[in-house]
């Protein structure tokens, strides 16, 4: 633990008697004193505050940046409205996933949100691909809060008025408690909520603010990814990978109209030859979502298998969701497998346990559209 990184919270969830796991580099919270199962309930009906200041946060200058970021991505940032912030897909040669990020148009920069575990692959192939066309600064004096929950909006409005009037997937500077943040309406719960960029020499006293009201309590990584699989979000190096592409994740809604084959910018970034054949043509191989018929949680690598023995694909993200109160799981299958209400099996200790395809989210996302 000595050689990780410490985000600018560290103090503070030590004091809050968090037991801290090494993730992505960082020291970080995995869960506090009231467990996983209740930090996870206390987020889906109230609000929790989340630690993600491991994320990269970067700001990227320069007249050319919009195009010159559709080179990197199958995103349209070009016409990215001021505010507005998009969910893109990092590709390479072949259409696999490099990582996935947020864009925000803030006016005169873009700002852009990364994997922590993906940062400086992220960085480098961001400054060797158009370096000479953008002004890149990697922001590492900023931390990132997340509060998250359908008492978030409340909560910050007492702090910052105007966040309630904000839509999902909008992002503007807020004041919080005489703090300047960033702010989008965006989250990786399935939840309404808030991420919150601000200097990292404030986040220790705006987060202790925010956990001054009783609706909020402090959550770690654990309950961080049952609330993201139950929403039936990706997690960057399980289900998503550079081998894995956009269309056989079940993410063509990331892929923006007007950078498909048929659209006014169409291509123009790595494996889109390949993207867009399979968008033709279809995949061969599709993420689904599965609901365990028995109560043993399936866990990430365990086998699938049809009623014949065959192997029909493998588990890349699985556990018990307690909002459903039942195990689920997120795979890659054979195309022709990928039937929702069908039946498979995934091996468990070499045994057969029954499963069912079904569609995602597991639990309904609840976001803010205004």
């Amino acid at each position: 633990m000595s050689d990780l990184q410490l985000t600018p919270l560290n103090d503070l969830h030590l004091e809050l008697g968090a037991r801290m796991v090494p993730f992505a580099g960082y020291s970080m919270p995995v869960q506090y004193k009231l467990g996983l199962i209740g930090e996870h309930a206390h987020t889906r009906n109230q609000a929790g505050l989340f630690d993600v200041s491991h994320m990269g946060q970067l700001h990227i200058g320069g007249e050319g940046r919009a195009p010159a970021m559709e080179k990197l991505v199958p995103i349209d940032v070009v016409d990215l409205a001021h505010g507005r912030q998009r969910y893109a897909l990092l590709t390479n040669d072949d259409g696999g996933i490099l990582d996935d990020l947020m864009i925000t148009n803030a006016g005169d920069h873009l700002f852009v949100v990364v994997n922590a575990a993906c940062k400086a692959q992220d960085i480098e192939r961001i400054e060797t691909t158009i370096g000479n066309e953008i002004d890149l600064r990697v922001l590492t004096d900023r931390a990132l809060l997340a509060l998250q929950g359908p008492a978030a909006a409340g909560v910050l409005a007492q702090l910052a008025p105007d966040c309630q009037s904000m839509p999902f997937m909008t992002a503007q500077p807020l004041d919080i408690d005489g703090t300047a943040c960033y702010v989008s309406r965006s989250g990786y719960t399935g939840e309404d909520g808030y991420e919150i960029s601000l200097p990292a020499a404030d986040a220790d006293r705006i987060a202790r603010r925010l956990l001054e009201f009783p609706e909020v309590l402090p959550i770690g990584l654990g309950a961080r990814d049952t609330l993201r699989l139950e929403a039936g979000l990706c997690l960057y190096g399980q289900d998503l990978d550079s081998a894995t592409t956009p269309v056989e994740a079940g993410l063509n809604w990331a892929l923006s109209k007007a950078r498909r084959a048929d659209g006014e910018r169409a291509g123009g970034y790595p494996g889109a030859d390949i993207i867009h054949r399979q968008q033709s043509e279809g995949p061969t191989r599709k993420r689904i979502g599965l609901v365990a018929q028995g109560r043993a949680p399936v866990r990430a690598g365990a086998e699938l298998v049809d009623a014949g023995g065959n192997s029909i694909g493998t588990v890349t993200s699985g556990g018990y969701a307690p909002t459903l109160g039942a195990p689920v799981a997120m795979a890659y299958v054979d195309a022709a497998h990928a039937v929702v209400d069908s039946e498979i099996n995934a091996l468990l200790r070499g045994k057969p346990q029954p499963m069912t395809v079904t569609k995602m989210p597991f639990v309904p996302q609840r976001y803010y559209r205004g």
